[in-house]
């Protein structure tokens, strides 16, 4: 139940196996060594692609573009065998071999054998781009593909049915690549080609940054109130070690798969199941110990409002007046995430007291989400109200009636919520997710990839509405005091700063006003090509989030996120360093490939820090970390036991 999985291509000075093996004499070539990301093999490293090259010459086996000039696109081909175990090496699939890129309207319908050169780069408007590479690849070009650049190589990793390598003959040459690539992948994305036209009309004016990075004024990414974190030193380099994450409990789930995970920042935790919810209690190192068992069947009572749920799980928990209380919401039809209503658990007394139904104006109202109003409100013990979300609506609900008085639920079948503020949209926002920060601010993603920001005071007009990158926006977390967002996807997760300066010198936050045009590029956090294809093909990004801090003058210090078995973990601090090793030689939006893996045998269904306090009272300056799977929970510590930093 290991804490640490290394990562590859982060210390270009620690190399693996990069082997180029002649089918008549395998065993007699010595084996050449490459750059990934496991570190403790014992043979001695070769520092560079461009060392294995030197060797190779010395074998006299020579990139045969230098001997036939003529050869376009010229690159070679390496394969990546082993996954991310120690045994893990590069091959050399093609020693010489060129790459083209092609517009088809269906893969499996090309004949690749007869296309030549003058098909590379089609300018047809039908059909979308992919990447050919000798007889070997032949894969749309996407995000999917998952991209890594390593400029001072002259190389480029991707995944297409397994990890590949393609190593450059000339800078020039890879440069042009990767503006091609972009270019075909801005194409197959928005539909149109990349011009500076085009990208203004996706984009528009104020955030052409984001097509544009390398003209981006980075430096509100070095702004930082946190004084600790400017007296910390910052490492370029990732500590590795068999202590950075420490299992500390582990609790099996009780009569039932767990199907979510409210994490309480008092006394209590809660694992929502197929049959009801189990009571854990929170500790300084996690969360464990079998508490109250609440089943879901109460009498005449089903959840989700009617008895057409009676059979459906919640796939929604959100607890509120200071915890005592938990809204469950379940989905009208599997494997959508609309519903008609909330039930309301009393935790004391372990009964489902109502449910409640969405309605404005006498007609019924679905939602497929709900949250909290701000960041910290469940711990409020007065608050009776929430957000809600649809496709097209963004609204407040109540549980007590206009005249601000609490329903009297017991002579009421189907108790109405009030709908005490909020909007319809007409069309076009497709929203699919919705967060708060400490003073109600909301942030919404949707599912062309734009991030939408809403005043206090206002959910009729985004003060701020950031373009997106044309994946859809799965998930979205805000930190505390609004100044950072991380929206997810299903391949990679998108930072974002809200901060810009006014004309008056002032710095604030794109939830109060217009950010104009002098905004920062935002920064992506990617799996490297290895750990994606480890991951599986249909394991994708879910639930990002920031650790939990619901007090002003605290700084979230991490970001965490799932996908397959794993659970993700940046330093918020590390992503934010411009000077970060991730970033150097990297062309378009920077790409932060420094993490750390946490494993589990069966597939995450969600990665949470516990609340910030818990921090405070360990011996690690970072809470505890709880990974949910169907059939446990357990918490991770980041400490050494001595009270210092493991992951830096």
């Amino acid at each position: 139940m290991g804490g640490s999985h290394s990562r590859e291509g982060l210390d270009l000075s620690d190399s693996d196996d990069y082997e180029d093996r002649d089918e008549q004499s395998e065993e007699e070539e010595e084996e050449d060594e490459y750059q990934d990301a496991q570190e403790e093999h014992k043979k001695p490293p070769i520092n560079s692609v461009d060392d294995l090259d030197s060797k190779l010459k010395a074998l006299k086996l020579k990139y045969s573009s230098v001997e036939n000039p003529n050869l376009k696109n010229a690159v070679k081909l390496y394969l990546h065998i082993g996954g991310n175990t120690p045994k893990a090496k590069w091959i050399v699939s093609e020693k010489i071999t060129s790459y083209k890129f092609v517009k088809v309207r269906k893969i499996e319908d090309v004949d690749y054998d007869e296309l030549d050169d003058d098909d590379d780069d089609d300018e047809s408007s039908e059909g979308f781009w992919i990447l050919k590479v000798g007889s070997k690849i032949r894969a749309r070009v996407s995000v999917d593909m998952q991209l890594k650049m390593f400029g001072d190589q002259r190389r480029v990793d991707f995944v297409d049915s397994g990890v590949w390598a393609m190593k450059f003959v000339r800078d020039e040459d890879y440069r042009e690549f990767l503006t091609r690539f972009q270019n075909c992948l801005f194409e197959n994305v928005y539909g149109l080609k990349a011009t500076d036209e085009n990208k203004v009309k996706v984009y528009g004016k104020d955030f052409m940054v984001w097509a544009k990075p390398e003209v981006a004024d980075d430096s509100i990414w070095e702004k930082d109130d946190d004084e600790l974190w400017r007296s910390t030193p910052t490492k370029t380099t990732p500590q590795r070690g068999s202590n950075d994450l420490l299992e500390e409990f582990e609790e099996a789930a009780s009569d039932g798969g767990i199907q979510s995970l409210a994490l309480g920042a008092l006394d209590n935790s809660f694992l929502v199941n197929d049959s009801g919810v189990q009571v854990v209690k929170n500790f300084s190192h996690g969360i464990h110990g079998k508490g109250v068992y609440v089943k879901f069947d109460n009498g005449s009572k089903n959840v989700g409002g009617s008895s057409q749920y009676s059979n459906r799980t919640p796939q929604k928990a959100l607890l509120m007046k200071g915890e005592t209380n938990m809204l469950l919401m379940t989905p009208l039809k599997e494997g959508k995430p609309h519903s008609s209503g909330v039930n309301q658990l009393d935790i004391e007394t372990g009964k489902i007291v109502t449910e409640w139904k969405f309605e404005k104006d006498g007609a019924d109202l679905n939602m497929r989400d709900i949250t909290n109003d701000t960041k910290g409100s469940q711990l409020n013990p007065s608050d009776s109200t929430f957000l809600g979300l649809n496709d097209n609506i963004l609204s407040q609900w109540d549980m007590r009636d206009r005249r601000g008085v609490v329903q009297n639920i017991a002579h009421s079948d189907s108790p109405v919520l009030n709908w005490t503020k909020g909007h319809q949209f007409s069309r076009g926002t497709n929203f699919q997710c919705f967060a708060t920060t400490g003073d109600g601010s909301i942030v919404v993603g949707s599912i062309d990839g734009k991030i939408r920001l809403y005043s206090t005071t206002s959910m009729r007009q985004a003060k701020t509405a950031f373009p997106g990158l044309g994946s859809p926006i799965t998930h979205v977390d805000v930190t505390y005091d609004g100044k950072w967002i991380l929206g997810t996807t299903d391949t990679y997760l998108i930072l974002i700063s809200t901060l810009f300066t006014d004309k008056d010198g002032k710095t604030k936050t794109g939830f109060s006003g217009r950010m104009g045009s002098k905004i920062p590029a935002p920064r992506l956090l990617k799996l490297t090509p290895v750990d994606s294809h480890t991951a599986g093909k249909q394991n994708k990004f879910h639930g990002g989030r920031f650790s939990w801090v619901t007090e002003s003058g605290k700084q979230e210090r991490h970001l965490v996120a799932t996908v397959g078995n794993f659970s993700v973990i940046w330093d918020f601090r590390r992503v934010k360093d411009s000077g970060h090793e991730c970033y150097k030689n990297q062309q378009g939006l920077k790409s932060c490939y420094c993490y750390k893996l946490m494993a589990k045998d069966e597939s995450i269904i969600e990665s949470r820090f516990m609340h910030d306090k818990y921090a405070a009272v360990s011996d690690s300056p970072e809470a505890p970390l709880v990974v949910a799977t169907p059939m446990k929970v357990t918490s991770f510590s980041m400490s050494d036991g001595k009270g210092k930093r493991r992951f830096k």
